[in-house]
């Protein structure tokens, strides 16, 4: 099934104008069904492709992303269903009607959102935006509406601003994972394969009454959250040039069902080459859709559009090691290094900033002689990457750390407590001191080092979204991430290195 927006919208009178003008309801649904090749008289549920279509195209129409739109209609109707066996819409105890669940919205017609499937997403589309043109919901950051983060509090109110959907639990200061907007952006996250930005919201900025069932009090109506954040993927343009954002498998039509091309590079520029199109397998539920792509060898082929970052722009290379360097100059100071391991260039990088020194008089069983050797496989400490980050970041600080007590770790460790960063070990025990010399999980890394970015603690998902963010990582999904491996010391140096490239990009 081909895109064809750029028609569609000229039909309607451009939605660049964000419907500012009164279109005829009537038209619109006729236009969309045709555009997705649906019969709205059939009272069937569409194929998932066509169901795509319908959300997509209504979405697009009113300027909202596309991504929540069909998350909604997940949540809400479940399978992307309005008809159930009989041919009869869905009605809920609570009277929501089909797909879109609309409940009690005054100027539509009740009977025609049971009988008509592109009404009733036109309806739910139509009182999403409401939501976010709403002044008395709190924005975030400009209140761009291509940023799907951007949207937090008017899906919120797609449900109701009551006390259940607060973004912080009031008793207890925790995330509420059950509120209906965090379910909604979960979807996003699993079905349209995005990761969202978790914005950390405070208790004290949603004020309610647990046993009532008055609105939520806002007591912040702007946030402005210095984080990455992700923009809808349905806007790219023929001709664009856009980056991979992770490894990914280059189609030669739009499904996972053909052939593969080869892979896409993470950070590999390629053109778009037309607009985008929906699943061919009209029985796949994806949520995402394909875009025609063109590498700069010319081949064309299809990627999915979760795949594809508006940002053109490669990633900042690791700075080059000087190209007289003598390797074997490094192999002959450490027994261990490797001309040819992956780590070479960034240890050697941290090796020559000296952030990385090595471990004297270090017996080798096999040679029979006691050696200097980096120990690059070694499991990385949190004692160790502290030591090591600080050295980078604060050396003139930790050349004159001394130690508040017999704890030989408790003047690195004064120091981390100093920059807000979220420790595991303390001299409470002796076995929260042990916690020092355990070996650092990828995840606790990158919220340590996060946490010293922002000046304050933040959450080990939210250190995640940074790092892949921020080309810290090359990993594309939390999961990809593996937040729960354990580092060795070759890694930390690609890690300070990244977070050094990234700073530069700042200024």
């Amino acid at each position: 099934m081909k895109k064809i927006l750029k028609p569609l919208i000229s039909v309607i009178a451009i939605g660049a104008l964000s419907l500012s003008i009164n279109i005829d309801k009537n038209v619109l649904a006729n236009n969309i069904a045709n555009t997705c090749e649906y019969d709205s008289a059939s009272k069937v549920n569409p194929d998932y492709s066509t169901m795509n279509c319908l959300l997509t195209e209504t979405a697009l129409i009113y300027d909202v992303p596309p991504e929540i739109v069909k998350a909604i209609a997940e949540g809400e109707s479940g399978n992307w269903r309005h008809f159930d066996m009989n041919g009869e819409a869905i009605v809920t105890a609570d009277n929501g009607i089909g797909i879109m669940q609309i409940t009690n919205q005054a100027g539509y017609n009740q009977d025609r959102l049971k009988s008509d499937i592109v009404y009733n997403i036109q309806a739910g589309v139509e009182t999403l935006d409401d939501m976010f043109k709403r002044k008395d919901l709190p924005s975030i950051n400009g209140g761009e509406r291509d940023v799907l983060e951007h949207w937090y509090f008017a899906i919120m109110a797609y449900n109701g601003t009551k006390p259940v959907n607060s973004p912080i639990v009031q008793a207890t200061g925790e995330r509420n994972a059950n509120a209906y907007q965090e379910k909604v952006l979960r979807i996003i996250e699993n079905l349209e394969l995005i990761d969202l930005t978790e914005l950390p919201f405070s208790r004290e900025h949603f004020q309610y009454d647990s046993n009532s069932r008055e609105n939520i009090k806002f007591s912040a109506m702007n946030y402005d959250f210095d984080l990455p954040l992700k923009k809808s993927k349905y806007f790219f343009e023929t001709n664009q040039k856009v980056s991979a954002t992770t490894n990914v498998t280059f189609r030669t039509r739009p499904t996972t069902d053909s052939l593969s091309m080869g892979t896409l590079r993470e950070g590999e520029i390629v053109t778009i080459t037309g607009p985008f199109e929906y699943e061919e397998v009209s029985t796949k539920k994806n949520h995402f859709v394909w875009y025609p792509v063109k590498r700069s060898d010319g081949t064309e082929g299809y990627v999915a559009s979760s795949y594809l970052n508006y940002s053109a722009s490669p990633p900042t290379p690791t700075p080059p090691v000087d190209t007289t360097q003598d390797y074997s100059a490094y192999a002959k100071r450490f027994a261990d290094f490797s001309t040819t391991a992956w780590w070479r260039d960034d240890m050697i990088w941290a090796i020559d900033r000296g952030l990385i020194r090595g471990y004297n008089n270090e017996w080798n069983t096999k040679t029979k002689k006691y050696e200097t050797q980096l120990q690059p496989n070694t499991q990385l400490t949190e004692a160790h990457f502290l030591t090591i980050f600080f050295r980078y970041a604060q050396k003139d600080e930790i050349g004159s750390v001394k130690n508040t007590s017999s704890w030989s770790r408790s003047g690195i460790y004064s120091m981390a407590k100093k920059y807000k960063m979220p420790v595991l070990a303390n001299e409470n025990s002796k076995a929260s001191k042990a916690l020092a010399e355990k070996g650092i999980r990828r995840g606790k890394l990158a919220q340590l080092m996060a946490s010293y970015h922002y000046g304050k603690k933040v959450s080990e998902p939210t250190a995640i979204q940074f790092f892949m963010g921020n080309g810290l990582t090359t990993a594309t999904s939390a999961v990809e991430y593996k937040p729960d491996q354990i580092l060795t010391r070759a890694h930390i140096s690609a890690f300070i290195q990244r977070y050094e490239s990234f700073l530069l990009k700042q200024k």
